[in-house]
């Protein structure tokens, strides 16, 4: 057959190798942006870098110079709660004739940047440490090219809007475009004090300092024209500061006798904090930076499963943004169905004029079976009978889906296929154009059924079982329960491959099974519809050689036909995918295997920059010595990405939360080698603080607990 072609309009094009794997991120916001060691931004490499604000690059340059050169670098470091980036550099040799005149390191810089309420601040700290006053001419160039998100990421366009005359006052200069969506967008550079000299992308300065002085520049710069431009950089860093603390003060903290596993739970909560603080959809986690920093349906329903057993309030603000922007109509164009919820909404001017269809897009087949697991997983947890009352028509909304549009060929399968020629092919996690194919490599054609898909729906119903029952309809309960149980039955009978001894990667449109390996399986497991016999051979089989490298499970097994260790989806390893397999073979009663898991990932946090674990990386074996190989375009950081350590974590440990019975329970805690001892200190249950400390023993820790209330920690042996 002719096969499609796999290089798709959204592909993140790389026409150059990164720089620097090690660039620097803020995000507050609809703002993030991203820069290099030195706290610059030039679109050289990928071209990733700039100040974005609502889907547009509204800063592409910012670059300092100190007698007409570009600072030494010492080192840089954004903090461990991703509020702030530092930067110490220093003067290079400055020679006038062929001589030195101020040896190099005669001069500190220190920088210190972060983002607050659509605002960029940065302050500029100069200090002598010579011996005779020094005249330091300081020089800033800015620039702004307006571009969009999918511009940066690759995507030409025939027409764009027009560059306006930048304004030049004092102390500031605006740069402006008028899109052709007729938006007029504005960047507001301004310093504190002055500069002596200033144009449209450049403001110079002269510093006089003597021998043991300091002097401060502040830098403020402003997208949102509707914002005050305040140059207070102090009171902002301030109250920018005590949200963070406050915020910080919501999660409990997690430590171990593993100082490598602290410093990547660390890095993880603040990951997760960064990426949902600020945003104007309250308690909304965005999905990644640079690419993806905006509403996704799927990556916050898991994120929020993620980190629902530590802190509900994301599972409560995910369900609650999903249920209001719930499809209510048909239009093809947007994949929207009555009940379906959410896959991606897009700030911009490209999703403004439609020339991409993500401004509120609905082309995925999972987050509308995922998002009633979370509901009940949230009912579970929190026993919050009020919320699920108001959320109980987009629930039954979302199951009409799931019988009607979901499953529209009526085999008891829910499919996928594109509806609109400017979507996405594939509308399952791993949407990329030859995500799904048989075994001789050939491509699936649509309708596509996913065996995970159909894991999820047998859960959906299943929690929406439960949540009938907890508001009083029984009749229903039961019928839920018989549908998941008929859904069980026919997956097996469809998905089992005795062949290969493992479940189908999904049936094409004839029905025909997909005869692969990959990690999909493995959410089979975590939502519990494959067979006990079926789900351990599976979990043995993703922890074997084929799949797990060493650092993690691979997307796809080595040896099928398009497995390919560099590619996004065909055998690259994710965290998010990682952590829920961990959930998964733990269900299955493998919890050494979910600690292999978490082990492996917890090896990636301390070979990557700042412990963050990227969206994902190359599925290449584990070398001696080596680190993992790393993806040239992954978003770091990716929410389910951070999220992967609790869910890793719980799957361990086997804890739940229960507010309405105002209970804890361990069930069969495991700690895994590496991690000998593991404390949770101020763990919320039912408004009450609990503090748990685990030891590792034999297969499996004792837990010691203390309360000052009557909550019932349990432990299942």
């Amino acid at each position: 057959m002719e096969e499609t072609n796999v290089s798709h309009q959204y592909y993140i094009a790389a026409k150059s190798s990164p720089t620097d794997e090690r660039s620097g991120v803020l995000k507050y916001g609809k703002m993030f942006c991203v820069f290099d060691r030195f706290g610059d931004i030039h679109t050289s490499g990928l071209g990733e870098e700039g100040l974005f604000f609502e889907g547009t690059r509204h800063l592409s340059q910012l670059a300092v110079s100190l007698w007409n050169s570009r600072p030494l670098l010492l080192s840089s470091t954004v903090e461990s709660n991703n509020f702030l980036f530092t930067a110490d550099l220093a003067n290079l040799d400055v020679s006038h004739k062929n001589e030195v005149v101020i040896n190099r390191g005669t001069l500190h810089l220190h920088r210190a940047k972060f983002l607050w309420k659509d605002c960029f601040y940065e302050e500029f700290k100069f200090t002598n440490y010579g011996l005779v006053p020094l005249v330091v001419p300081v020089q800033v160039t800015f620039d702004a090219d307006f571009a969009d998100i999918f511009e940066v990421r690759g995507m030409h366009r025939a027409r764009r809007g027009q560059r306006l005359e930048s304004e030049v006052e004092e102390g500031w200069v605006t740069l402006a475009y008028e899109g052709l969506d007729g938006i007029v967008r504005k960047t507001s550079v301004g310093f504190e004090p002055h500069p002596k000299n200033i144009s449209a992308t450049e403001m110079q300065f002269q510093l006089a300092l003597d021998p043991g002085a300091h002097a401060a520049l502040q830098l403020t710069i402003c997208c949102d024209p509707e914002q005050p431009r305040n140059l207070d950089y102090s009171a902002a860093l301030q109250d920018a500061r005590a949200e963070v603390n406050h915020l910080d003060a919501e999660m409990p903290q997690i430590q171990s006798s593993n100082s490598r596993f602290n410093d990547w739970v660390r890095r993880s909560i603040a990951d997760v904090r960064m990426m949902t603080i600020g945003n104007p959809e309250k308690d909304y986690p965005y999905a990644g930076v640079p690419w993806f920093s905006t509403v996704f349906g799927r990556d916050g329903i898991i994120t929020a499963l993620e980190t629902l057993w530590i802190n509900p309030l994301i599972a409560k603000g995910v369900l609650q943004y999903l249920a209001k922007t719930q499809a209510t109509e048909i239009n093809p164009a947007i994949e929207a169905e009555p009940g379906k919820i959410l896959h991606e909404m897009r700030r911009g001017e490209m999703a403004n004029l439609h020339e991409i269809p993500f401004g509120c897009y609905y082309g995925t087949v999972d987050a509308t079976p995922l998002f009633i697991m979370l509901a009940g997983a949230y009912y579970d947890r929190t026993g919050d009978r009020e919320l699920i009352q108001q959320l109980w028509p987009h629930i039954e909304a979302a199951l009409l889906w799931i019988d009607k549009f979901g499953d529209a060929d009526g085999d008891g399968f829910v499919e996928y296929a594109q509806h609109s020629s400017t979507g996405l092919v594939q509308q399952g996690w791993k949407d990329s154009n030859d995500s799904v194919f048989h075994a001789d490599g050939t491509l699936a054609n649509a309708p596509i059924a996913l065996c995970e898909v159909q894991g999820y729906v047998y859960a959906a119903k299943i929690a929406a079982a439960n949540l009938t029952s907890a508001l009083g309809n029984n009749g229903g309960h039961e019928n839920l329960l018989a549908e998941a149980e008929q859904l069980k039955s026919r997956f097996e009978e469809a998905f089992w491959c005795d062949d290969i001894s493992f479940y189908a990667l999904a049936l094409d449109g004839k029905k025909k099974a997909c005869k692969v390996r990959t990690s999909n399986a493995g959410h089979c497991l975590y939502t519990g519809i494959a067979s006990r016999e079926h789900g351990e051979m599976v979990a043995k089989s993703l922890l074997g050689p084929n799949f797990y490298t060493g650092w993690g499970i691979r997307t796809v097994a080595c040896g099928e036909a398009r497995y390919n260790p560099l590619s996004y989806h065909n055998g690259s390893v994710w965290p998010h995918d990682n952590a829920i397999i961990a959930s998964g073979v733990a269900r299955y009663g493998s919890k050494a295997l979910a600690g292999k898991i978490l082990l492996g990932l917890l090896d990636v946090s301390n070979q990557v920059n700042l412990h963050r674990l990227p969206e994902l990386f190359c599925g290449i074996e584990r070398r001696p010595a080596e680190g993992p190989t790393l993806y040239p375009v992954a978003c770091s950081p990716q929410a389910w990405a951070a999220g992967a350590v609790f869910l890793a974590l719980q799957a361990c440990l086997g804890i739940t939360v229960d507010d309405k019975n105002r209970k804890m329970i361990l069930k069969r805690p495991f700690l895994p080698e590496g991690i000998p001892q593991l404390w949770i200190n101020g763990l919320r249950c039912a408004g009450s603080s609990v503090d748990l400390y685990l030891e590792r023993q034999n297969n499996g820790a004792r837990v010691a607990t203390e309360t000052s209330s009557d909550i019932e920690v349990s432990v299942i042996s």
